[in-house]
């Protein structure tokens, strides 16, 4: 018999011979005798050989061909070889299973709950969670200086958030940042940015940015995509057993707004809503369309397509804006011209400098660190 014994005491390997009797396993190396109850033995197989240990001494190992070894203990412990072979493809099956599940819970689950979570969160937790957020952000993006002009903006946020079904106090403020870019945070905060007012052509497309967003706020499609991110966070904690801090980072992952996607149903739904909104003022809701269709880059200026990050890789953008466009209803002007020239110098730049520059300028950016990623679709959510 071509088998070999280590004692586990040493390195060294010994000839051995084995064979079973009754339901014990007789080992004879280097003169010495080891007897193994076949109940405390357990095998391993690689390729041809059959490796034995005894569970009573672990260090120990008997190592003999695969060929040699099934007629020696026939079908008694070949069993037990077999039943272990089957609990690892249990095991193997059982992970690919629970991976599966998770992949299927952070993608179909989590976006699931988020709404009914987002629904059942208590208004004041929001406000505190947007109170937090808002300090954060208010460093990077400083409110305009021209208190004219956000008064005028005050106003007609409180004209539209009247005729929504929300508990928040809708607050909109114009904000000091080089992009295009409109969006809520929790708590019923919403930020536009100076560089999105001077690309609005009428007081309507900008009253119609400002009422999709207070849909968003109203419809709490702010918090599901809060929800959403928190919830795939901690999936990641038990994943990686800990360690991403996803729970410490809720209020900070919930801070960066831009991330925070929107569903396709929370899109058209804000669309619809937004523009009902328009409506229940009596203000013309016919400034959504050409505003989103001028983003998506159906309009003209290289440096507007450039520095648009308010709608970004959306499949569906010009569609939704077919559809604003049939929603549409006329009405009175969102501003009078006066209104719209002081909303205008809200956050007043230097015609000269594009937002490419002024994003360089401002946080010391490379000129390829500066310029946002280009992509050939935009949706109207700013996120």
């Amino acid at each position: 018999m071509d088998a070999r014994f280590y004692d586990g005491v040493t390195a060294r390997s010994h000839p051995a011979e084995a064979e079973v009797d009754g339901e014990t396993l007789r080992i004879v190396a280097d003169g010495r005798e080891f007897l193994w109850s076949l109940k405390d033995v357990s095998v391993e197989v690689e390729v041809d050989q059959a490796r034995v240990s005894n569970r009573r001494q672990p260090d120990a190992r008997l190592v003999l061909p695969i060929g040699e070894w099934t007629p020696l203990v026939g079908d008694q412990l070949n069993e037990k070889v077999r039943s272990r072979r089957h609990r690892e493809w249990w095991l193997i099956g059982g992970l690919t299973a629970t991976a599966v599940g998770v992949v299927l819970f952070i993608t179909v689950g989590v976006p699931a709950l988020s709404g009914p979570v987002a629904r059942a969160t208590p208004v004041s937790m929001e406000e505190r969670m947007g109170d937090n957020i808002n300090a954060q952000m208010s460093t990077l993006f400083p409110a305009c200086k021209n208190p004219a002009g956000q008064r005028i903006l005050d106003q007609l946020g409180d004209r539209i958030a009247a005729r929504a079904d929300t508990p928040f106090d809708i607050r909109v403020r114009a904000v000091d940042a080089p992009m295009v870019n409109a969006f809520a945070t929790p708590g019923g905060r919403i930020m536009i940015t100076g560089e999105l007012i001077r690309e609005a052509e009428s007081p309507d497309e900008l009253s119609a940015v400002i009422a999709h967003e207070i849909a968003h706020v109203e419809q709490r499609h702010v918090m599901q995509a809060v929800w959403r991110n928190f919830g795939i966070g901690m999936l990641l904690d038990l994943v990686v057993g800990g360690g991403t801090g996803a729970g410490q980072q809720a209020v900070i992952l919930a801070g960066q707004a831009s991330e925070l996607s929107y569903s396709r149903s929370a899109e058209t739904e804000a669309d619809a809503r937004g523009q009902a909104l328009l409506h229940a003022d009596g203000l013309s809701s016919e400034g959504m369309a050409p505003f989103f269709e001028r983003l998506a880059g159906k309009g003209e200026g290289r440096e507007l397509e450039e520095a648009t990050e308010f709608m970004n890789s959306h499949p569906d953008s010009a569609r939704r804006a077919r559809v604003a466009r049939a929603a549409a209803r006329p009405g009175r002007s969102a501003l009078t011209a006066e209104e719209w020239r002081t909303v205008r110098q809200t956050c007043a730049v230097e015609d000269s400098e594009n937002p490419v520059e002024r994003l360089r300028r401002r946080f010391g950016l490379s000129d390829n660190e500066a310029r946002p990623n280009k992509s050939p679709e935009v949706r109207p959510d700013g996120q």
